[in-house]
């Protein structure tokens, strides 16, 4: 078996973390795995071990216009590069529907074609349709990664529900630090720096809640950040960081973390962040609807609070922080049910569906 596996942009966030994983997976299991994604950007696809790597041009705009030219023409370019490649035999696994350029030549070369959807949130409209609509033209099997997505984005194909799962290093790690004493009470949230992410919500916690420390860590870059912020005062006791190729030392240190998307907006299909602070034994507050529901129980290892209730999100941050024996409960609970999505369970399933 050979698999080609193909991603857009290659960075740290948390669609090529994923597939990282699905590659270092099958390379255990001794399969020929190939990688094509953008070149000219380090992220978690840079380097890994054993695949054979490949690039083809793609450059992220900022202009909507631009970007969509930009990822049109990528695919005409991807397409191409395939087109010489790709055998009958070769199973295509397209991450995101993005690489639609990967799913026409897999079609037409008659191969297996799976995609891995990991969203439903897609702007325009009219893009969405396309990319969609030529994941439901030539995809053989579609994995999702939560029942929330499944149920949303049903293609006409097989259908396979993993969820993401926790790097086997993470949670050795991890394990090394629970229980740890904390000398500040300090609450984290991992995003992207969007508003529809919540870092206004953020901010404004921050200013309501003095006597916590506020941690954010951005998939950015410091001039991102200091353009994004520019015309605000930002809170004392909130810290901003820039993208970090290592985030445990922000769970360790971490008392509780936050994904406060707007459901309006952007609806979590599943959280990766929310499963590695749960592995640390951390409480999270999610909103009350997405693929983050499936892991998260009210009451019970987290709350699940609309964002824009920043009231009542206050509230349980001061409820929780201030009763040690509820929130030693809810650790446990966190820590219990992250030991459900572990690796074994994630690459015995992605086998399963590659030889099907």
């Amino acid at each position: 078996m050979r698999v080609i596996a193909i991603h857009l942009l290659n960075d740290y966030s948390g669609s090529p973390k994923v597939l990282m994983q699905l590659l270092k997976g099958w390379t255990k299991k001794n399969i020929e795995t190939h990688l094509y994604t953008c070149s000219g950007r380090d992220g978690f696809l840079s380097n890994i071990p054993k695949v054979h790597n490949h690039y083809y041009w793609y450059r992220f705009m900022e202009n909507r216009f631009a970007r969509l030219i930009f990822l049109f023409t990528s695919q005409f370019l991807l397409a191409i590069q395939l087109l010489f490649i790709l055998k009958k035999e070769d199973v295509l696994y397209v991450n995101t529907v993005l690489p639609f350029g990967a799913g026409i030549i897999g079609k037409l070369k008659g191969c297996k074609v799976i995609y891995h959807i990991h969203e439903t949130s897609m702007k325009p409209k009219i893009l969405k349709q396309f990319l969609f609509g030529v994941g439901k033209w030539s995809a053989s099997e579609v994995v999702y990664v939560s029942n929330f997505l499944a149920a949303q984005e049903p293609l006409n194909s097989r259908k396979n529900v993993i969820y993401n799962v926790l790097e086997e290093r993470f949670v050795k790690q991890s394990r090394l630090h629970l229980n740890k004493e904390k000398n500040e009470k300090i609450v984290l949230m991992i995003c992207s720096l969007k508003a529809y992410k919540g870092v206004n919500q953020f901010v404004k916690l921050a200013q309501m809640n003095s006597e916590f420390t506020f941690k954010l860590v951005v998939n950015a870059s410091q001039n991102e950040i200091d353009d994004y912020f520019k015309s605000e005062i930002l809170p004392s006791n909130l810290i901003v960081y820039p993208t970090q190729k290592n985030t445990d030392l922000f769970y360790q240190e971490a008392s509780m973390v936050l994904n406060l998307s707007d459901t309006k907006l952007w609806v979590e299909t599943f959280g990766l962040t929310i499963l590695e602070a749960m592995a640390y034994g951390l409480p999270t507050i999610v909103p009350p609807v997405g693929g983050v529901v499936e892991i998260v129980k009210e009451g019970e290892n987290g709350f699940l609070i609309d964002s824009k209730n920043i009231n009542l999100i206050s509230e349980k941050l001061n409820f929780l922080l201030q009763n040690e024996k509820i929130y030693n409960q809810m650790s446990k609970d966190a820590l219990e049910k992250s030991k459900f999505f572990c690796e074994d369970y994630f690459e015995n399933e992605s086998t399963r569906i590659l030889s099907n």
